[in-house]
């Protein structure tokens, strides 16, 4: 594999290419199954139940991708898992770093498409930027993601894979604790809506909660959606982990540009979701993603109203200021625009932090993810 080595001190955007590693063979990729399904499918394959144990230890808490390297199976056993089975990550096609800090890969999957993954660090976490979908089917008016057709969903493997590739970047195996993880939260903030992909999203992230594996607590897990409303309840059903909505109006008129999904699910009822959610009713707060976009949702009123609409529930605001893409047909409100809303929200009751822009050299930043892959010409992608 020829990868360039890069200097921890060098600055600026960086590329590193690999090239892409075809498989023509049919073994089944382990990863991704559920704790039941990798136990069923080694069970018919001939292997004892509880080596599902171990090799899930090793697949998630050593993170190993040879099976030769699992040292408490016997060679033989090793041997019949390498002749039947893979243990497979999405392929980096190019890996960039930004003068911040910023890591954002583009992985390849299978079949040749491509989606994008970031980690964003900060002092105290690294918060991985998780893809669920190969493009997008919202059309968020404010969002590059939004302007590529929804290709795909994601399966498990390739929604887990990616915070394994970003280990395998960080050199973080075997899993470390909590306190020393540069990696230490998920975020399902990356290309697509997850409540459009619920059930595979669900098993990649039960993989990642489970504490004999990846082992992260719901707590640093953070899904955020655009708004499938009849999906909310699900969520903190199946995982209840934080929730975080793309709210970026106080009104429907202006939501129904920016967020289409809004004409079908308005704010009303979206908040409605929110106040429900397990989480609004104990110390996690939801977070409410807000845009700030010169002249369109920046205005005092705008700041005014949002406290209104949020003060009944557990909320926080996170202020992001617009990230430029080409031919975006928005502006970032100004400097002191941004903190002047910020005032009004806080002095309203709500933490409302303005998010700092990173990754904005490469092209990382909130709402800037992209990939080139595309439809085939007549295929339907069932939701």
């Amino acid at each position: 594999m020829s990868v360039l080595t890069p200097d921890p001190l060098q600055r600026g955007p960086l590329q590193i290419v690999e090239p892409l590693r075809g498989r023509n063979d049919l073994r089944r990729n382990l990863v991704g199954l559920s704790r039941e399904e990798l136990k069923a499918t080694l069970v018919e394959a001939g292997l004892e139940p509880f080596r599902a144990r171990q090799v899930w230890q090793w697949i998630y808490w050593h993170g190993v991708t040879d099976f030769g390297r699992m040292t408490n199976i016997a060679r033989k056993t090793r041997d019949r898992l390498a002749e039947l089975f893979v243990i497979e990550r999405p392929q980096i096609v190019t890996e960039q770093r930004s003068v911040d800090g910023t890591r954002k890969w583009l992985l390849r999957f299978p079949d040749g498409n491509e989606a994008e993954t970031v980690n964003i660090p900060e002092e105290d976490r690294g918060s991985v930027c998780v893809s669920s979908q190969v493009g997008c089917t919202l059309s968020c008016s404010f969002c590059h993601t939004g302007t590529q057709a929804l290709v795909r969903n994601l399966e498990p493997d390739e929604i887990v894979g990616q915070f394994m590739v970003a280990r395998d970047s960080y050199g973080e195996w075997p899993t470390p604790t909590e306190t020393t993880r540069m990696l230490s939260n998920i975020v399902m903030m990356g290309m697509g809506e997850p409540l459009y992909n619920f059930d595979n999203v669900a098993t990649a992230l039960k993989i990642a909660m489970d504490e004999q594996g990846i082992a992260l607590s719901r707590r640093r897990i953070t899904l955020s959606t655009s708004g499938v409303v009849p999906m909310i309840p699900k969520v903190g059903e199946v995982l209840d982990v934080n929730l975080a909505v793309s709210l970026h109006a106080v009104n429907d008129d202006i939501r129904d540009t920016l967020v289409p999904i809004n004409k079908k699910w308005p704010i009303e009822e979206l908040l409605a979701a929110c106040a429900a959610y397990p989480g609004a009713r104990n110390s996690r707060r939801i977070t409410f993603e807000y845009a700030m976009l010169k002249g369109v949702n920046d205005s005092d009123a705008d700041a005014r109203e949002l406290v209104r609409i949020l003060k009944p529930i557990h909320a926080k605001v996170n202020l992001i200021p617009f990230n430029p893409w080409p031919g975006a047909p928005y502006e970032c409100s100004s400097n002191n625009r941004i903190h002047r809303f910020a005032e009004i929200v806080n002095d309203g009751g709500l933490s409302a932090p303005v998010r700092t822009p990173r990754g904005r050299d490469i092209a990382a930043a909130c709402g800037q993810l992209k990939s080139e892959s595309v439809r085939a010409k007549g295929e339907r992608v069932r939701l």
